[in-house]
């Protein structure tokens, strides 16, 4: 039976972890499946032949140690999926700017390297908006992400400098949908599509994870979304063992917010068939463990 390291962190408490949903269905291809942390600096790669990166929850707060780490799983004798060519592109938002070369709907962005108020104020007649979403451009979780209106961004200018001053970050309009419609989250593994689910934040918040109180709920993707997700695959620099496409409703179209690839909620809660289907991509790719 062959080897799989699930890569994750020292501390999931407070998460929402569904990734041992696959363990028992890759088993049966013949994978044993071992989740470890990336912090853990004694593991032997080598002993695995392929390192999934999964519930690396904290490597934003570590950045370049947690390349560090990809790029020993790398050099080992072990297959890193996803590729360290598309975890180097995805791990900085700044990849929207590359899809949005190729003709992908993006949310618009400002994109700013150190905080000034009179730059991130701009936004607002920039884009013509009462509120603005400010998020560092390496992030995960919505950690240090902001939604503001002219007087909070004032009376949070001092706070922000100090999390933004050496820290590149993005300015993007607040888009109502986020509210009233909800963010769709489209899943693909092996290149084949998987499932959708529709993310709704609490009643009062803009943020749709369920670690901030956000629901769920399985959708049917309508073709408009499953284009956009397509092409949106295809602007990709390599082929992903998974990958997830969030879109919004934005002007009469559907709009790329993030794509996910290195750390993404693959929800296998939500779709009884989803670890199955997860496992036949992985023994596409990888071939069967017995």
């Amino acid at each position: 039976m062959k080897r799989c390291a699930f890569l994750s962190t020292d501390n999931l408490e407070g998460y929402f972890v569904y990734d041992e949903l696959l363990y028992e269905p890759l088993k049966q291809v013949g994978w044993l499946v071992e989740t470890v942390s990336w912090h853990d600096k004694n593991v032997d790669w080598n002993t695995y032949d392929v390192v999934v990166v999964r519930s690396t929850w904290d490597y934003q707060q570590h950045a370049r140690a947690f390349m560090q780490c990809l790029r020993r799983i790398d050099e080992s004798t072990a297959i890193l999926a996803n590729s360290l060519r598309l975890l180097t592109w995805n791990i900085s938002k700044e990849y929207l700017k590359d899809i949005a070369s190729q003709g992908i709907s993006i949310v618009p962005t400002l994109w700013l390297d150190t905080f000034d108020l009179s730059a991130v104020s701009a936004g607002f007649e920039h884009f013509g908006c009462e509120r603005l979403v400010v998020k560092p451009t390496i992030s995960a979780n919505a950690d240090h992400t902001y939604m503001l209106d002219r007087e909070q961004l004032l009376a949070q200018a001092k706070d922000l400098k100090s999390v933004f001053t050496d820290r590149a970050f993005m300015v993007q309009p607040f888009i109502e949908a986020v509210v009233t419609q909800g963010e769709y989250s489209l899943f693909y593994f092996n290149g084949h599509y998987s499932h959708t689910i529709l993310k709704s934040p609490q009643q009062g918040d803009f943020r749709v994870q369920e670690e901030h109180g956000g629901s769920m709920q399985s959708v049917e993707p309508d073709e408009e979304m499953l284009t956009q997700a397509r092409h949106t695959m295809a602007a990709m620099p390599d082929d992903a063992l998974y990958a997830r496409i969030d879109l919004l409703r934005y002007q009469d179209e559907y709009v790329v917010i993030e794509i996910e690839l290195i750390e993404p909620s693959l929800y296998f809660n939500m779709d009884t068939q989803s670890p199955k289907r997860f496992a036949e991509a992985f023994v596409e790719s990888f071939g069967r463990g017995d």
